[in-house]
């Protein structure tokens, strides 16, 4: 089905590009969100993945490839959008409200795990856009090293190293938030 969708929207068939962006936008919308971590700029860069898409589609050898080249080009856009967001106006350090419902397929959790994904978010908030859109690919969508790479257009011991250096940032950061809350609550 999906390829069928593929090869006619290739060859310009717009309500067959209308059928791949329903079966793709939500899934790529998530991944963008992910890395960006903000609503706005995840629905800018969906935007941008899907002109791109459209754009590139008759180019496309495999129609088989057309999910993985999908990330890729979502990846890529998602941190295009971050870096730009950092050089805009306070460096990238507006504070946006998301919408209540901006992850509404979460469960309602007890304020331990809300404070344990509070901070694990303000740690990846932290990580460069390229560590973002890694532990994403690997932890969200399920992709392994090889496949990253795949998708990354990178070899695969790149994208091994790349994300094991990716999970050490984190890492490293969620102890380094630790540390500053255990030395705030013995000055307090």
């Amino acid at each position: 089905m999906q390829r069928d969708l593929v090869e006619r929207a290739a060859r310009g068939d717009q309500e067959a590009f209308e059928g791949l962006v329903r079966l793709s936008a939500d899934r790529l919308f998530a991944i963008a969100h992910r890395i960006l971590r903000d609503h706005h700029l995840a629905e800018d860069a969906v935007q941008q993945a899907l002109v791109t898409i459209w754009d590139e589609l008759p180019r496309l050898r495999d129609p088989e490839r057309f999910d993985a080249w999908t990330y890729r080009l979502i990846a890529r856009a998602s941190i295009a959008a971050a870096k730009r967001e950092r050089r805009g106006p306070g460096g990238g350090a507006l504070v946006r409200l998301l919408p209540a419902d901006a992850d509404a397929s979460r469960a309602p959790d007890d304020f331990g795990s809300v404070a344990d994904r509070d901070e694990v978010e303000r740690g990846f908030r932290q990580l460069k856009p390229e560590q973002r859109a890694i532990l994403t690919l690997h932890h969200y969508a399920g992709l392994s090293s090889p496949e990253i790479a795949d998708v990354l257009g990178i070899p695969v011991g790149t994208a091994g190293s790349r994300l094991h250096y990716a999970s050490q940032a984190l890492r490293a950061t969620l102890e380094a938030h630790a540390r500053a809350d255990q030395g705030k609550e013995r000055s307090a």
